[in-house]
């Protein structure tokens, strides 16, 4: 089975219970966040034996990731709705990145991740764009799709791409490809959410900010 058979199945496989988890709220959303952390310390672990400034800023980023996302979520189906749209974002990012990256190849992104190209890159920030579709038919009257909303689309898919970089290069400066394979053609935890991971405390900034 090809890698990218993998990567698709697995994701059919994992979406379901991770939206069910996060939408069910309460006890359910503390598993969910405890899971993460314990399996995202198991991921970074070989961290404090190879460079334990990395690993601590790693911990940083992950503790205030779950703060945020748990913040985000909210106790109103309001809140779970954009929370979806936020996440939505990162993963049309993520595809897009992937297709264009994949269909036009070209010159690379960055050294520390050379699966990313500046092809990809745009792909991620246009097929991103579309992620309002989810507020559009599931909030359809309490949304206002004015330019300031795709400014923030468009800022949520450049964090999401810097995400990724920032992790791929720890991976790269610590000689490891990924940071475990319990996901089958994923990788690990960490190489799927690392994007997530930016974009999740910068939408939480932006909501406390009052940006929108």
């Amino acid at each position: 089975m090809s890698n990218l058979s993998l990567r698709f199945i697995t994701a059919i496989i994992l979406l379901p219970p991770f939206l069910f988890l996060l939408y069910a709220n309460s006890i359910s959303l503390y598993f969910l966040i405890f899971s993460f952390f314990l399996i995202s310390l198991y991921e970074i672990n070989f961290l404090l034996k190879k460079n334990t400034i990395y690993f601590f800023i790693l911990l940083i980023l992950i503790i205030l990731f779950l703060y945020c996302l748990y913040k985000l979520r909210g106790n109103t189906d309001s809140d779970f709705y954009y929370l979806l749209w936020v996440m939505t974002v990162v993963w049309l990012s993520d595809i897009g990145g992937f297709l264009f990256g994949r269909l036009i190849k070209g010159p690379k992104l960055s050294k520390w991740s050379p699966n990313k190209t500046i092809a990809g890159f745009f792909g991620s920030v246009i097929l991103g764009q579309f992620a309002f579709l989810v507020l559009y038919y599931l909030l359809k009257n309490t949304v206002i799709f004015n330019l300031k909303f795709f400014i923030l689309q468009l800022l949520m898919t450049i964090f999401s791409v810097m995400g990724d970089l920032f992790f791929s290069f720890i991976k790269r400066k610590n000689g490891i490809k990924d940071y475990s394979n319990i996901f089958p053609g994923h990788g690990g935890l960490l190489d799927r959410a690392d994007g997530l991971i930016f974009v999740i405390i910068v939408a939480y900034s932006l909501k406390i900010a009052n940006v929108y």
